[in-house]
């Protein structure tokens, strides 16, 4: 009998232990914890992650999205504390970086290729051909740096055009009113507009050859990243695997997302196939993002720049407000640890 008390005591012992143990472990602790994520709403592989809860299960807590109209609501609610984890835009992250918004860039979540365009009416031939006409753009994101590069790029007389600032969702019917002669714009938008009689007129990747580079990110509070390291790199842990979902059945993963965005799969697909998605190992390089010693170096970090310059020419920034090196922006410590686990 003794015996058996003695066992009961130990076999206590342990359960409290290991009750203990869980008790103080980075997920147990975010358990109460509601961590607030931002997203567009098109479709991209994390929607996967989104949409089976994986977040949730893996970073255990509670998750609620913000769905944001443009980057420059994202950038506000940055500011304003009121999100910890946001997809964004490459030039609407340098302009939050400018205007002292303190956070980190933790990936990129797909370079942009064939994801945004410009589409045009059938009458405008070409680039030049849009001197004086009407364009639509999303304020304060990617679309909006690269169709001023665009116009640059091709000489076209920005003062003599019309550039008209509209919210996505207000473009379709912008274009059918005739109030727009073309636009620059993601998916399914420029769908719709083809769809409509519009054609394409430029893809994004076309102009990295001018030495415009924009690419969508993930962002993170600094207070947030810097309190719950471990939530981070989880975060990244359960993005890489939604990429590696999507990559290894592109038709299956973008027919899920679509279904679940209640889009067309012609345009999900599209929209999803017209990003590319280097690997952690490859971000890690000097021709993405870099490492920790090899950031301040890294193709990246000089885009950042020259986003700032031209957002500084643009007149949305002053000179004076950008860093001198936007590396330090750039947390790669979450990542590496990712990295080596695998």
């Amino acid at each position: 009998m003794e015996k058996v008390k003695k066992l009961g005591i130990v076999l206590l012992v342990f359960s409290l232990g290991l009750s203990l143990q869980w008790a103080w472990s980075p997920v147990a602790m975010s358990r109460e914890m509601t961590i607030r994520m931002g997203w567009f709403g098109g479709p991209r592989p994390w929607v996967i992650g989104k949409a089976k809860g994986m977040f949730e299960d893996g970073m255990g807590a509670k998750i609620k999205w913000l769905q944001w109209p443009s980057g420059a609501a994202a950038i506000s609610a940055l500011g304003a504390g009121e999100v910890d984890i946001t997809r964004l835009g490459s030039s609407p992250m340098v302009a939050a970086i400018a205007r002292g918004v303190d956070i980190y860039q933790i990936a990129i979540a797909g370079a942009i290729a064939r994801s945004e365009r410009l589409i045009a009416k059938k009458a405008i031939p070409n680039i030049p051909a849009l001197e004086g006409k009407k364009i639509g753009y999303p304020p304060g994101s990617t679309a909006h740096y690269t169709l001023l590069a665009a116009l640059k790029v091709y000489k076209v007389n920005i003062a003599k055009t019309k550039l008209l600032s509209l919210k996505p969702s207000e473009m379709l019917a912008a274009w059918k009113r005739g109030d727009i002669d073309a636009a620059y714009v993601w998916g399914p938008f420029t769908h719709q507009m083809e769809a409509d009689g519009g054609h394409e007129l430029l893809a994004t990747k076309e102009l990295r050859k001018h030495g415009y580079y924009t690419w969508n990110n993930y962002v993170v509070r600094k207070e947030f990243a810097d309190k719950h390291p471990d939530l981070i790199v989880k975060f990244l842990e359960i993005f890489q695997e939604n990429v590696k979902m999507y990559k290894s059945d592109p038709e299956k993963w973008a027919k899920f997302i679509a279904d679940y965005l209640n889009q067309k799969y012609e345009a999900a697909a599209d929209t999803l196939a017209g990003l590319e998605y280097p690997s952690f190992e490859e971000q890690l390089t000097t021709k993405w993002l870099g490492d920790s010693k090899t950031t301040e170096q890294s193709n990246i970090t000089k885009a950042m720049m020259d986003v700032g310059l031209f957002l500084v020419e643009l007149g949305d920034l002053r000179k004076r407000d950008l860093p001198k090196s936007f590396g330090k922006y750039n947390n790669m410590t979450f990542m590496e640890k990712v990295a080596r686990r695998k």
